[in-house]
């Protein structure tokens, strides 16, 4: 069976195309805008930046996760691609400014990144639809509840091009025969409320016959994912990390914000003045919305956002999470939520401390109780500021379930990083062009049949 692992050698083929196109780009670039004679005069300025250039595209490629693309959409890979491009740019412009002064030929870096980017597009065409055609479709087994089930399956089924197929489902590992059942099984997916011993058994059996699993992590395997090995003498012993950033690490974050917020206020200030008075325009009322949220430690702070939702708007509701097509917010609101401008006030939150550029959505009090009393590891994400962004939002989306943000956000604190953090931001930037991550809670989800795929029903199934 062939798995989906990207291939190293593949990987390495699109670094070496990349490499190619973005010489030619830039060599393209620089010959229609300058003269030769110019070009020959200028020729170490100019052949000094194109290794910057490259340095830059690779990482934000990578960081994007340009290099490993059989399970895109293709519509994602351009969006990645397009920022990648758009960032590199940014700071290619911003490099050249401070460095070169006003030498530096700026019609040069626009158009060979125009260039760039739709060779990049091609090129990344080329090897995902080589991958869509070695890839055959692959059967799988879902191990859980059957609430997970079908939450697992309806995520499952909005990826086509992963070319998973559900074929069985197993509710009751101890009563069924799920090894007879997964012979003709190519993927495993194990969910996270399955017994340990079961899970050791199931990730043993696809080891001994080559079967892929996927397992869905609970908080105890988030723990361990950390661990450093010790000893106590000659036995081995996990020691679980503590999911608290170190000293160092919250310097240089407070640092990183301190940096990021103030050039960002700069560069937002426009955009905040257009989008204040636009909400004076069309949605007459208060402009700013505040709202106490739940930060670092369990204290309680105000955030800020633009105002996108009705005066009084749960006024006779009260507090609940925005739902998809949600009736309390404005058109005007609507689109300030699509593009992410109603977020832009935060930044003021940062600068004070209240919250860091990246980090644990902040939420409010109401809903910090519940998800806790039903998920008791909630209060670990408070172990760190809360943020503009996180983890959870670049993987997820807006209607990602609180467990599975809970997932990210305790990963993100396992792996707090300057280069963490950097990555984040990058792909917060493509996040802002995704649809899906605007969804509200509540999207209707495909019911599943499961008398049609449990195997305690019909062991070959009806497929």
């Amino acid at each position: 069976m062939r798995t989906r692992n990207f291939p190293k050698s593949r990987k390495l083929i699109l670094l070496l195309g990349d490499v190619a196109f973005i010489v030619m780009a830039y060599i393209i670039a620089a010959g229609i805008v300058l003269d030769r004679e110019f070009i020959l005069n200028n020729i170490y300025l100019y052949s000094g930046m194109l290794p910057v250039i490259m340095i830059i595209s690779g990482l934000l490629l990578n960081i994007n996760g340009l290099y490993s693309i059989a399970c895109k959409r293709f519509a994602e890979i351009i969006l990645s691609t397009a920022v990648a491009t758009l960032c590199t740019f940014i700071l290619v412009m911003a490099l050249s400014f401070f460095i070169q002064e006003f030498s530096y030929s700026r019609s040069v870096v626009a158009f060979s990144c125009i260039l760039q980017g739709i060779m990049l597009i091609a090129w990344r065409y080329l090897g995902w639809s080589f991958e869509q055609k070695i890839h055959n479709s692959r059967t799988v087994m879902l191990m859980g509840t059957a609430e997970e089930c079908d939450h697992v399956y309806n995520r499952l089924r909005l990826q086509p091009q992963l070319n998973l197929k559900l074929k069985y489902i197993c509710t009751d590992m101890g009563a069924s025969d799920w090894k007879r059942a997964s012979e003709n099984i190519d993927v495993i997916i194990l969910c996270s409320e399955i017994r340990h011993r079961y899970k050791v058994a199931v990730i043993n059996y696809c080891h001994q016959t080559g079967k892929t699993a996927m397992l869905i992590p609970n908080t105890y395997e988030i723990f361990c994912a950390g661990a450093v090995l010790d000893k106590i003498d000659d036995i081995p012993v996990f020691r679980p990390q503590s999911l608290y950033p170190s000293l160092e690490v919250r310097t240089l974050k407070r640092l990183l914000d301190v940096l990021v917020a103030g050039i960002g206020f700069i560069c937002a200030l426009p955009f905040m003045a257009v989008t204040a008075l636009a909400i004076k325009i069309f949605d007459p009322g208060p402009i700013l919305y505040s709202q106490i949220r739940t930060g670092k430690n369990g204290k309680e702070f105000r955030v800020y956002k633009f105002r996108t939702m009705r005066v009084d708007a749960e006024k006779y509701t009260g507090p609940m999470l925005a739902q998809e097509n949600d009736s309390r917010i404005t058109k005007l609101g609507k689109f300030l939520r699509t593009v992410r401008l109603d977020e832009l006030p935060q930044i003021w939150n940062v600068v004070v401390g209240d919250m860091s550029i990246v980090g644990p959505r902040p939420e409010r009090p109401f809903f910090v109780e519940q998800f806790t009393k039903e998920i008791p590891e909630y209060a670990y994400r408070h172990n760190v500021k809360p943020g503009i962004t996180g983890m959870a939002q670049v993987y997820g989306k807006y209607n990602t379930t609180a467990f599975d943000k809970l997932v990210y956000d305790l990963m993100y604190i396992e792996n707090c990083s300057i280069l963490t953090d950097l990555s984040i931001i990058v792909q917060t930037v493509k996040v802002l062009f995704t649809k899906s991550a605007t969804e509200g809670a509540g999207i209707k989800q495909k019911p599943i049949d499961l008398e049609k795929y449990d195997i305690g029903k019909n062991i070959y199934g009806d497929y």
